[in-house]
């Protein structure tokens, strides 16, 4: 079955962004969704975020698209890793990623365990990475270095900053875009 869920970032949560538009235009496009507030946003630890995930009764399938912004983009990488040997999802997104804890603090925990990019590999048909040249808080290098890691597609968007309303403004109360790639790999019947 086709289901997406998106993760937001850090100090956010499922109101905000774009977030909201991108699971009312995949519902239209029969997709099940869900856009959880991830527990403790203030403070991203994955562990918490896994269990409240893994527990959550998802369909985690062949199916699913997985779409995450910022802290919620390394959040997926933490989470696949996570998933059952026998379970990998169809795709995921990952907009404005990092590789580290970019000198904040609340952010450290995202990264106590190593990520293994061999496993990582078996658990996404396809990963997407979409990043901006001017992201005020994330550099391209960063998305550059996962998306080599992972054979993975990098979207480069010039002038976007983090894809967000408090760096972009309010355009970024929808995102297109999101809408253009998914429909490259769900069939065109599945995403009228």
């Amino acid at each position: 079955m086709k289901n997406a869920l998106i993760l937001h970032g850090t100090n956010n949560d499922s109101q905000k962004n774009w977030f909201q538009w991108l699971s009312g235009e995949l519902q239209k496009r029969g997709f099940k969704t869900w856009v959880p507030d991830l527990p403790g946003a203030d403070c991203p630890n994955p562990k918490i975020y896994n269990e409240f995930l893994l527990n959550s009764q998802w369909d985690f399938n062949s199916g699913s698209l997985i779409v995450g912004h910022s802290s919620g983009a390394v959040e997926i990488l933490n989470l696949l890793q996570h998933l059952p040997d026998n379970v990998s999802i169809n795709t995921a997104i990952l907009v404005g990623a990092f590789m580290d804890d970019l000198g904040a603090g609340e952010l450290r925990h995202l990264f106590d365990e190593e990520f293994n990019f061999e496993k990582l590999k078996t658990k996404a048909q396809r990963f997407i990475f979409i990043h901006s040249d001017n992201d005020p808080y994330c550099p391209l290098e960063h998305a550059e270095y996962l998306s080599e890691k992972l054979g993975a597609e990098l979207i480069v968007v010039p002038g976007e900053a983090h894809f967000s309303i408090s760096t972009a403004g309010d355009k970024y109360k929808e995102f297109p875009l999101l809408i253009e790639l998914i429909s490259q790999f769900y069939s065109n019947s599945s995403m009228k």
